[in-house]
């Protein structure tokens, strides 16, 4: 028991998503309605990245990329570099995959360059970043495709209604950089490559490519929305469990386990019809502030496929729940993919991180919370 009580202990996020789902269990009893509500895609597609994320690790096939990025020898200059390639990336492979592929790389290269006391402010940079630049593209994040295949709306629409947001994170990311750098804009960073990563390993060669052409294969199949998700799922997990099962120990099912408490929650609360009722009664008209705040209960993909059948104002929404990251750790399911990497780095430092974490994102959504507000009054 004391090892049980150790381990939700240390794994915060999961402890969060298994109470709230088990009360939820209670509002609405489970059901085969409530099995078939769960964003199964969402899950899958994660187990997907992990895994074979995972033999990227493995098998360092990263190094091109480490090597190149060793060579900025900025502070300002290297965290500009992983910044803006996760506020860039994110437009495309969504925010989840992009903090996926650059987290452990920012982790990497600073913990070569003797610089970890930047590494949770630049993480939580790269965190906004994620957060910020992937609500421009309707494929950009979770709650934006849903919304996007929901509402009907044109992806030109879409994209002019959320360019202004978009605009103004890019250049408020450049004055928060500038901001941590403030005492020292030269401080430099030297990386000793041999350090920093390993050789590839000549008859390894099948399995790197083996790993690029499955990460190509899931990257393809998030951006066109195929409906044949659960096949490519099929095949990804049949070729590492042939060529390479040991990966599969290394997935983060911990992290895994959390999204899918996270999604019951959302499952058994849509389910209520006395909590329904009371959501079409005074969400519509207040969907900025429902959103934001329902978000940092159950986060904000959930929270998307509670509130959409009770709006009227889709750019309300979407402003809201693409804002809602900012708040809190919960309030985005990218966020807790963030701090999962990081406790696996630096285990029992989950707090530190939140508090640090916590104060700088809400420093950015003071800023924007209220530009945004007027934007929809306004236009």
């Amino acid at each position: 028991m004391n090892k049980i009580f150790a381990f939700f202990k240390k794994e915060i996020m999961l402890t969060v998503s298994v109470i709230a789902a088990v009360i939820s269990l209670f509002i609405t009893p489970p059901s085969k309605a409530l099995l078939e509500s769960i964003d199964w895609k969402t899950l899958a597609t994660l187990f997907m990245l992990l895994s074979v994320l995972e033999g990227f690790k493995k098998e360092n096939i990263f190094n091109p990329l480490l090597k190149r990025t060793s060579r900025l020898c900025s502070m300002k200059g290297l965290t500009c570099f992983f910044v803006y390639s996760v506020f860039l990336t994110s437009m495309f492979v969504t925010n989840d995959v992009s903090l996926i592929i650059f987290v452990p790389l920012t982790i990497m290269l600073f913990k070569a360059g003797g610089k970890e006391q930047y590494i949770i402010p630049v993480l939580t940079f790269e965190n906004i970043a994620a957060i910020r630049g992937s609500l421009l593209t309707p494929f950009g994040s979770p709650q934006n495709l849903f919304l996007f295949s929901q509402s009907g709306i044109s992806a030109p629409s879409f994209m002019l209604m959320m360019l202004p947001l978009w605009l103004f994170s890019s250049v408020l990311l450049f004055i928060f950089i500038l901001f941590l750098y403030r005492k020292d804009e030269k401080e430099l960073i030297t990386i000793e490559e041999e350090k920093l990563c390993e050789e590839w390993k000549k008859e390894n060669r099948g399995k790197r490519i083996l790993y690029i052409t499955l990460f190509v294969i899931i990257v393809a199949t998030i951006v066109s929305r195929t409906v044949f998700w659960p096949y490519v799922t099929i095949v990804v997990a049949a070729a590492l469990l042939i060529f390479d099962h040991k990966i599969l120990f290394r997935t983060d099912y911990v992290l895994l386990l959390t999204f899918f408490c996270f999604f019951v929650f959302s499952s058994s609360i849509c389910g209520n019809p006395a909590i329904s009722e009371f959501l079409k009664k005074w969400v519509g008209g207040h969907e900025y502030v429902w959103s934001i705040l329902l978000s940092q209960i159950i986060s904000n993909v959930p929270a998307s496929i509670v509130l959409w059948p009770f709006t009227v104002n889709l750019k309300a929404l979407l402003y809201g729940l693409d804002s809602a990251g900012l708040c809190s750790i919960i309030g985005s399911l990218a966020s807790v993919i963030n701090l999962r990497i990081y406790s696996r780095e630096y285990p029992g430092n989950s707090m530190k991180f939140i508090r640090k974490f916590t104060w700088i994102s809400l420093i950015f959504f003071a800023v924007v919370a209220g530009p945004q507000y007027l934007l929809l009054r306004l236009w």
